[in-house]
């Protein structure tokens, strides 16, 4: 790709260690224009529509960052999100309520970033510690022929070694317009199922869960709902806040019926 292409190129992937039929009723939440689409074995990827992080005035790296959250704040399963613009490219890790981690370069390959970034990743995706743990870590010291999209490319790489197979045509570097297009055969696209519907989907996929749980999700939901900096956040905040709300009630139906 040349310097002029690269100084245009700008996306985001999300990749979700779940089954398309589990990941999609929370990126529906989101009610951003996703598409999505089976990216392996146990893998998902959600692809945003084009420049859908321009509309606030967020940055590729900002957005990949609060989609990961979002999605993962009250699930099983981790994401990871791909982001490249002209400034460089990263990585962010998130799983259920912890702080999503990062790790970027400059567009020149050269790491900046946090090498707990890299222990975090290996630790929510399921990585070995040693074979895999060596291959992230190459990725972190400086090398000169390496600029920032065949780095992430390297972290796609040691993430196939759990399953991950990208759709052909789908790799950093290429525009969100494009990704999507070449997405377009084997993806599905996401619309926002509703209030009344988004409720029932978070009741139904909870079930009975624990007190713990519930509340976590009232004060989680409650944040990216006053915090949130795009639409989709604060929506998925309220929803969020909605199931455990539910969720706490429900359980409390149960102890007295019990």
């Amino acid at each position: 790709m040349s310097a002029t292409d690269h100084s245009r190129a700008a996306g985001v992937l999300l990749l979700c260690r779940a089954e398309p039929d589990r990941v999609r009723p929370s990126a529906q939440l989101l009610n951003e224009p996703l598409l999505l689409a089976p990216a392996g074995e146990g893998w998902s990827v959600l692809i945003p529509g084009e420049d859908s992080w321009r509309t606030e005035g967020t940055d590729p790296a900002t957005a990949a960052a609060g989609w990961a959250h979002a999605l993962a704040v009250a699930e099983t399963w981790p994401v990871v999100g791909l982001w490249w613009d002209a400034s460089g490219a990263g990585f962010v890790s998130a799983a259920g309520f912890r702080r999503t981690a990062g790790y970027s370069w400059l567009a020149d390959g050269t790491p900046e970033g946090e090498e707990s970034a890299m222990a975090a990743l290996r630790a929510r995706v399921g990585l070995d510690p040693v074979l895999d743990g060596a291959a992230l870590d190459g990725l972190t010291r400086p090398d000169a022929d390496a600029d920032a999209e065949a780095r992430v490319l390297g972290v796609i790489a040691v993430l196939s070694r759990t399953g991950l197979t990208l759709p052909q045509g789908l790799a950093p570097g290429i525009g969100a317009a494009r990704l999507r297009s070449v997405a377009v055969p084997g993806a599905e696209a996401l619309d926002w199922p509703g209030w009344r519907e988004a409720v029932r989907i978070g009741l139904d996929g909870g079930g009975p869960r624990m007190r713990a749980l519930g509340l976590a999700e009232v004060v989680a939901g409650v944040g990216l709902a006053v915090c949130g900096r795009r639409r989709g956040w604060r929506t998925a905040g309220v929803v969020l806040a909605a199931d455990g709300a539910v969720t706490l009630a429900y359980d409390a139906w149960r102890r007295r019926r019990g």
